[in-house]
């Protein structure tokens, strides 16, 4: 005689998954599209100062 611990009626349990309306993708991406567009920003500044130290240089120069 086995005893068996589990019903004869169980069926795995598959989870659910249920989608966030809570809408933190879109912010994810607006996050991203704004550092990336300060970081266009900052580099573009950062390369005309350079150009323009260079250019200041080369007169005096």
């Amino acid at each position: 005689m086995t005893i068996d611990s589990t019903p004869h009626d169980a069926r795995p349990v598959t989870p659910v998954v249920v989608p966030t309306t809570n809408g933190s993708e879109k912010r994810k991406q607006r996050g991203v599209i704004t550092r990336v567009l300060v970081y266009v920003v900052v580099a573009h500044l950062l390369a005309a100062y350079l150009f323009f130290l260079f250019e200041v240089a080369a007169k005096h120069g």
